[in-house]
């Protein structure tokens, strides 16, 4: 609590406070600033801040509750994870190169935020080029984990994640591409909703490096929420949702096929030979499971879209190498697609797939591409089955701090067994790779007491799906509980 207020509330609760006029924006404001004050020091999530542009928006939300004429997300005080350009807030992306960069112009996402209302308090941080599983680069340092400093927030929305946690921010928008929004939500225990592909436009994002932007939306990469209730996903999407245009009306957001576990058909799957878990994140998965099968659902331990885990993982692993090595400068790129003739064609290895997606081709961009429609239409498939799939958001719980230089060096440790750090886009390819909505929701904890959670993954189009569930799940006991520090 802070001055009465409870800053670690959800945002649609803080929305209602302020619409009663219980307290001000500016009563939010200050009372955030505060938090920042006192944790952001320990965390490092914040690393750009406008507090005089930030006080202006709050005194200007207020005018516009005592008029009657609030938009949807007045006075929420939240922060922007720094892979988005914020109009007059530098915008870096983790780059140096771009640390005192100051666009004029909002990214799409966050100028429908501006327009609903919300009060922009500064930047979450992020790794150099949003290009990492933990939130760290030279131009603004490391961010810790408010569960346990000595650990990682995940990355790349790793500062969002930790600002939401905390109630430094009432929500976040994030950006995923390698589950930079579902796997920090895991880490810091909060929820953290990837959005299918092209719902949200991510003109003004980084990646691409912004001298190299396209209308188009990155192939894979989305834009998407990070929340400490599922309430507060289903009050923003319908904000963010639409194109770049903002003149331009947002797509219909298809209505959940369930609100209740009643009759829910759910496919569990835990683990898998091909992305070994370990066992705490397996049994958070399965707890899910277990509660949800309690409440009416109906639980499949075996049912599986008629794919193979490694085709889906090859053709994800190729378009996302792709899309971060366009961005990369020229001399880094080549130094990686010089690689590619080591490798055999059919080498799975994160280095043989991170060098054959540099060298994407026009031919292998087709070839790839017919693979993941065919995909696609399997998941599709599935799903007029099953409602969703319940799986997990990371191999691991929150990692200790691991900076070494050569990414392909480090190790995760899985079940007391060293695995490839880039083993963290594995659970990522298969929503993400079909374009799929994937909602990561908080379960329970490890026995270090880490926050462990849980992936939702529902069919295309219908990420309203993935929220009901967590809001099923939230119900049942997986709700957001703040961290020791933000109490």
């Amino acid at each position: 609590m802070a001055d009465g207020i409870d800053l670690t509330a959800s945002a649609t609760r803080l929305r209602e406070a302020l619409l009663a006029r219980r307290f001000s924006a500016t009563d939010l404001l200050e009372a955030t600033f505060a938090r920042i004050d006192a944790l952001n020091p320990r965390l490092n999530a914040i690393v750009t801040q406008d507090r005089v542009a930030a006080r202006a928006m709050a005194k200007a939300s207020d005018e516009r509750i005592a008029s009657g004429t609030a938009r949807p997300l007045e006075g929420l005080p939240i922060t922007i994870k720094d892979a988005f350009d914020v109009a007059g807030l530098p915008s870096s992306g983790g780059l140096p190169a771009y640390r005192e960069r100051v666009p004029t112009e909002d990214a799409a996402a966050v100028a429908r935020l501006r327009a609903a209302g919300v009060v922009i308090i500064g930047k979450t941080n992020v790794p150099v080029f949003s290009g990492d599983f933990q939130s760290y680069n030279p131009a603004h340092g490391v961010t810790n984990n408010p569960w346990d400093e000595t650990r990682s927030p995940g990355g790349s929305s790793g500062g969002a994640a930790v600002a939401v946690a905390t109630g430094m921010s009432a929500f976040e928008l994030g950006s995923d591409l390698g589950s930079s929004i579902r796997w920090p939500a895991h880490a810091c225990g909060v929820f953290g909703l990837k959005t299918s592909w092209g719902l949200v436009s991510t003109w003004g994002a980084i990646p691409p490096p912004p001298e190299r932007r396209t209308l188009r939306n990155v192939d894979l990469m989305v834009a998407g929420p990070i929340t400490r209730a599922t309430e507060d996903l289903d009050l923003i999407l319908p904000v963010i949702a639409g194109p770049r245009d903002t003149a331009l009306p947002a797509p219909a957001l298809p209505q959940p096929r369930r609100t209740d576990a009643k009759g829910l058909r759910v496919a569990l799957w835990a683990d898998d030979p091909f992305a070994p878990v370990d066992r705490e994140v397996a049994d958070a998965v399965r707890e899910a499971a277990r509660r949800l099968a309690e409440a009416g659902a109906i639980v499949d331990e075996t049912a599986r879209p008629s794919i193979r885990f490694a085709d889906a993982f090859e053709i994800y692993a190729l378009l996302n190498h792709a899309v971060v090595a366009y961005g990369l400068p020229p001399k880094v790129r080549a130094r990686i697609q010089a690689q590619a003739a080591r490798f055999s064609p059919n080498d799975l290895s994160h280095q043989a797939l991170q060098a054959r997606g540099a060298r994407m081709t026009p031919g292998l961009y087709q070839q790839v591409s017919q693979r993941r429609l065919a995909q696609k239409r399997q998941w599709a498939s599935f799903f007029s089955r099953y409602d969703v799939v319940l799986c997990p958001p990371a191999p691991v719980a929150a990692i200790p701090h691991d900076h070494g230089p050569d990414i392909h060096a480090r190790r995760l440790i899985v079940n007391g067994e060293p695995r490839p750090y880039l083993d963290f886009l594995l659970w990522a390819a298969l929503a993400t790779g079909a374009d799929l909505p994937a909602l990561s929701a908080p379960v329970m904890r490890s026995r270090e007491g880490l926050p462990l959670g849980v992936q939702i993954i529902a069919p295309f189009g219908e990420d309203r799906t993935a929220i009901a569930v967590g809001a099923m799940l939230e119900e049942l006991g997986g709700r957001f509980t703040p961290p020791p520090l933000a109490n």
